[in-house]
């Protein structure tokens, strides 16, 4: 007797497992820096081994005005690139994203191993209830504490490193958001 029939996938049997992908939206602050287009495409050649993977189905780049240098990275990559102006550069490219759950990260953002399984198994996972993901950043002692806090009351606004819904990006500044911690972390290049 067969466990799986041919061609089924073993996390569709998981109970409470409906295997999804995510939209992953890059800010970069300041496209002037020398360093920034290098930093960029650190991060997005980290995604490539999550959409190879089937949880990366598009990416958005984020960056204020209008840079030939960040455009023609977009375009290589088939990254839509957003032009930022104010307020939340993660709202502003869950505008242009396709998928229900985003991954918010900076420029020179690396997930560390492991990512693409945390990542997969929490948007699969997610009860309604919860709004969004948080992956362990290097971070100073205040933002460590704060993010403390911020387990227990929730989280009054998205940053990087954090996996939310679309919708509550879009629908501008989205109260608390109840956090889950997630065991994966983000690395700097």
């Amino acid at each position: 007797m067969a466990l799986l029939a041919p061609g089924e996938d073993l996390r569709r049997r998981k109970i409470g497992y409906a295997p999804r992908m995510l939209s992953a939206v890059t800010y970069l602050a300041d496209p002037a820096d020398p360093d920034a287009i290098d930093r960029l495409a650190d991060t997005l050649g980290a995604l490539v081994s999550g959409v190879a993977g089937g949880l990366v189905g598009d990416a958005v780049i984020v960056a204020p005005g209008d840079i030939q240098a960040v455009a023609t990275v977009a375009e290589a990559t088939g990254a839509v690139l957003v032009s930022y102006a104010g307020g939340n550069p993660f709202a502003a490219g869950a505008a242009r994203a396709r998928r229900e759950w985003i991954l918010c990260l900076e420029a020179g953002d690396v997930p560390a191993e492991g990512w693409i399984r945390t990542l997969d198994r929490f948007i699969g996972t997610a009860r309604p209830e919860v709004g969004l993901g948080r992956l362990r950043r290097p971070a100073a002692l205040r933002t460590r504490l704060l993010s403390g806090f911020e387990a227990i009351l929730g989280a009054g606004s998205v940053r990087a490193g954090d996996v939310v819904r679309r919708e509550s990006l879009r629908a501008g500044a989205p109260g608390r958001l109840r956090v889950r911690a997630l065991n994966g972390r983000i690395d700097r290049s």
